[in-house]
C-alpha cells in the first residue's frame, strides 16, 4: 500500500522487484487498477515458478519481460470463465470478485487454462531505459519511497567501475557515491545503490523529494570524473 493511488508504473516496479523473494509456487494477487470495469482484461498467468493474478494494464510488465528474456515458461489467460468468479461481480471491485477467487481456485488445484482463454498479447508498459555511453549514463527517477528517497533506473551493473563519478540531479552535483547513509553528515545530499541495486538519491535523515523539488521523470546524469 505504499504504491501511490492509481500509479500502475509504480505498482509494476513493486511487483517486479519483490516477487522473486517468495517461494516457488507462490500465487501473487496484485491490484493497481484504475481501469476496473472498463474494457481492460482481467488476467492470470504463470511465469517460471510463480503465478500472478490481476489487471492487464501493464502491472506485470517487468515479470513478463523477465520471463521472455530468460526463456521461462509463460502462459497467460484472460479470466473470462465466470464459473471461477464470485456471483454477480461488482463493476468496481474485481480484486474481491474476480482476482481473489481466481487465485483461490488456483491454490485449490484448478488448472490455469480452465480459468479462461489463452492470450499472448498482454499490455506492456513502455518503461524508461537509461542511455549508456563510455563516460556518462543518462537516467531518470522512476520511483519515490515514503522517506522521499529518489530511485532511478540506473543499475549498478551498467558500469564495471563506479570509483570516480559525479551525479547531477535537479541542478545539484553529488561528488562520488557512498555505501551507507552514515558515511555523510545529517542533511547531506548523497547517491548510493539501494536495496534493489538501483542508484538512489537521498538526503541523510531528510527528504530528497522535498528538498530537491524533484519527482518522477526528473533527469539524473552520472558521469566519470576527469582524471
Amino acid at each position: 500500500h505504499f504504491v501511490s493511488p492509481q500509479n500502475v508504473r509504480e505498482g509494476a516496479l513493486a511487483v517486479g522487484r519483490s516477487y522473486r523473494y517468495f517461494p516457488a509456487g507462490t500465487i501473487h494477487v496484485a491490484v493497481v487498477d484504475p481501469g476496473v470495469g472498463t474494457h481492460r482484461r482481467p488476467i492470470a498467468f504463470r511465469a517460471g515458478n510463480h503465478t500472478f493474478v490481476g489487471p492487464d494494464n501493464g502491472l506485470f510488465s517487468l515479470v513478463i519481460e523477465e520471463a521472455r528474456v530468460n526463456g521461462w515458461p509463460l502462459e497467460i489467460v484472460v479470466l473470462d470463465n465466470p464459473t471461477y468468479w464470485l456471483p454477480n461481480p461488482s463493476n468496481v471491485f474485481h480484486g474481491r470478485d474476480i482476482f481473489a477467487p481466481a487465485a483461490a481456485w488456483l491454490a485449490a488445484g484448478v488448472a490455469l487454462h480452465d480459468l479462461g482463454t489463452k492470450i499472448n498479447d498482454p499490455v506492456m508498459l513502455d518503461l524508461p531505459r537509461p542511455v549508456v555511453s563510455e563516460n556518462e549514463i543518462a537516467g531518470e527517477v522512476i520511483a519515490i519511497d515514503h522517506f522521499g528517497n529518489l530511485s532511478t533506473n540506473v543499475e549498478d551493473g551498467l558500469w564495471s567501475d563506479w570509483g570516480s563519478v559525479e551525479v547531477l540531479v535537479a541542478g545539484k552535483v553529488i561528488s562520488g557515491l557512498v555505501k551507507t547513509f552514515g558515511e555523510r553528515p545529517v542533511g547531506d545530499l548523497v547517491a548510493l545503490f539501494g536495496t534493489d541495486h538501483d542508484l538512489s538519491i537521498s538526503i541523510v535523515n531528510g527528504n530528497a523529494l522535498e528538498q530537491l523539488n524533484a519527482g518522477l521523470g526528473t533527469k539524473v546524469i552520472i558521469r566519470r570524473k576527469a582524471i
